[in-house]
């Protein structure tokens, strides 16, 4: 099995981190192009891999092919490849807001010529930045041409770095909201505690400690404990304690509320991308 690459960022460099880490396949059959030069020799240079600046020789030479470009990169590689895109090759999509069918559509999916035909096999993906250090959560969708094996293939790779899970594509611009876009509003929440923290005399470096590490601590909570995220908060909040003053401060400025806006902005945004 070849893994190829269409983008050589963050993201693509998350998974190839993965892919290694768990031995998946050796760093000698991934593959991968990038506009930019300095991408390709940070890529080959750190973790061994062939970077090439052609699009179609990862094409060609992929079993699995990431696409890993921003959306608005992507119309001009669709044209690019599709005419030579191997019928077998699994695609495997990170790119926001792009649909299964505008993937199709712009592969030449059915229409006379394509090499592909309507037989393309696209699953498209939504990773988050977490990944770069092996948390990551990723919403997963794959078409009618993926077969099983092919799918747990593919989730196998995306669960390298993290959790994957395989939701309807009516949920993957929520997807994006709720885990891709979120880091940003909890890397807000992390640097305005720490800001707290420093008003009332901490240092900032250790600040920063103690509000990541609280961060962590409580989101590993919710996960292994079961327990609803509203049990907790009543757990921390003694009678009369400080805690619960520090609560309705944050229900007095609107917290919740302002979050849900965020990510009802987040999804209105990702369906005009």
């Amino acid at each position: 099995m070849k893994i190829g690459f269409i983008g050589l960022g963050n993201m693509a460099r998350a998974i190839i981190g993965g892919i290694l880490k768990d031995k998946i396949i050796p760093a000698k059959d991934i593959i991968g192009s990038d506009k930019f030069e300095i991408a390709r020799k940070n890529a080959a240079k750190d973790f061994k891999i062939t970077a090439v600046d052609s699009n179609i020789k990862v094409v060609e030479e992929s079993d699995i092919l990431f696409f890993a470009v921003k959306p608005q990169f992507l119309p001009d590689v669709l044209e690019e490849i599709k005419g030579s895109l191997k019928k077998e090759t699994v695609i495997v999509s990170i790119v926001a807001g792009k649909t299964i069918g505008y993937l199709e559509e712009g592969l030449g999916a059915g229409k006379k010529g394509s090499t592909a035909a309507s037989k393309i096999k696209i699953v498209r993906t939504m990773p988050n930045t977490p990944a770069l250090v092996g948390e990551g959560c990723t919403g997963v969708c794959p078409n009618r041409n993926v077969t099983d094996k092919e799918l747990e293939t593919v989730l196998g790779i995306l669960s390298s770095f993290g959790q994957a899970h395989v939701v309807p594509e009516k949920l993957m611009d929520t997807v994006g909201a709720v885990s891709g876009s979120s880091p940003a509003f909890v890397f807000m929440f992390i640097e305005a505690m720490a800001d707290g923290a420093v008003a009332g005399g901490m240092p900032r470096a250790q600040a920063y400690e103690f509000a990541a590490q609280a961060v962590l601590g409580s989101a590993k909570l919710v996960l292994e404990s079961g327990k609803h995220p509203g049990e907790l908060k009543d757990m921390v909040c003694s009678p009369g304690g400080t805690t619960i003053e520090g609560v309705k401060v944050l229900e007095e400025c609107g917290m919740r509320g302002a979050i849900m806006d965020a990510m009802e902005a987040v999804i209105e945004k990702t369906k005009q991308l």
